[in-house]
């Protein structure tokens, strides 16, 4: 039971945490339960992007950004879902101090990277339906490329300074992290200091990295809405609908739960209510993107039964 790693550490300087997790009672049915969500996110989200690096028809710039995306869903579930089916099966929760900075500076990483990326998706569709005639001189594959690195680069440097500065605290209290990894605000909790200016650092590095993005994307979205009622074809209508539908979809899901989660300088009161909350944007959104964004394109399926029918071709 993780209470009995409850340990009062008084002016000792924690050397590890220990984290709850989910449920106790249910714990190998959850184990089973996540393992397959995990499982379908890595299958769906590693066919998109062998789908999309081997077929020569899916080289467009719209294409390329599910292929980001779907790398970082990759990397992002894997940050922290492994270690959650781990704590399913074992009573020993203790995860070092560079491990959990590690953790929290991974999932801010492609949970920022992710964010950005979206943005661009949304800019995408916004020059491809109100710009079609300039969309392949304005969407380039270079600027297709830089746009990725600026996500990637941004996931990368945005929370550096957030999580030395977390970690520079000193923690000599409890070291009971009540969540199922080392997010930012319940490890804050913990600190046994005045952590106004971390509250501050958090609340300023959520801002640029989830509601700025969204913003983007609803101002896409708006424009987008606005040509799309200048369509005088009911079909054309329903086409843009069924493709932009499932994005802001999903992105809502993505981004509403997230600035629920972080832009406050208090934990929620309710901890199940945060745990939830990040299951949405951590587990259940990364699943479902592979059905919201690819496989509910004609293109991507067809490309799809090629490339599986080249490959199961070239092993026989």
């Amino acid at each position: 039971e993780w209470k009995s790693y409850l340990v009062p550490y008084n002016k000792t300087q924690a050397t590890e945490f220990i984290l709850v997790g989910l449920s106790s009672e249910v714990q190998p049915y959850l184990f089973v339960f996540f393992l397959l969500i995990y499982l379908f996110t890595l299958a769906g989200n590693v066919t998109i992007t062998l789908t999309i690096t081997l077929e020569s028809q899916l080289q467009s710039p719209m294409y390329l950004f599910l292929r980001n995306l779907s790398v970082t869903e990759i990397l992002y579930v894997t940050t922290t879902v492994p270690r959650m089916l781990r704590d399913f099966l074992h009573v020993d929760k203790a995860i070092s101090l560079v491990g959990c900075a590690a953790q929290l500076y991974f999932f801010s990483f492609f949970g920022a990277a992710e964010c950005f990326i979206l943005a661009f998706m949304a800019y995408d569709r916004y020059v491809a339906i109100c710009h079609p005639l300039q969309y392949m001189t304005i969407m380039t594959k270079k600027k297709c490329l830089q746009l990725s690195l600026v996500s990637w680069l941004g996931g990368m440097f945005l929370p550096m300074a957030n999580v030395i500065l977390l970690f520079s605290l000193p923690f000599c209290g409890s070291n009971i992290v009540d969540h199922f990894f080392c997010d930012v605000l319940p490890v804050l909790k913990l600190a046994c200091t005045n952590t106004f200016a971390n509250q501050i650092g958090i609340v300023m590095y959520s801002i640029v990295v989830v509601p700025i993005p969204f913003l983007l994307i609803l101002v896409s979205y708006v424009r987008i809405l606005i040509a799309v009622f200048n369509i005088r074809s009911a079909t054309g209508r329903r086409k843009v609908f069924s493709t932009c539908g499932s994005h802001l979809t999903s992105v809502c899901l993505f981004n509403v739960s997230a600035t629920i989660t972080y832009i406050r300088t208090k934990p929620i009161d309710a901890e199940t209510d945060a745990k939830a909350l990040s299951l949405m944007f951590l587990v259940f959104v990364p699943m479902l993107n592979p059905l919201v964004y690819s496989l509910r394109n004609a293109k991507v399926k067809k490309a799809m039964k090629r490339v599986m029918g080249r490959l199961f071709q070239f092993k026989k």
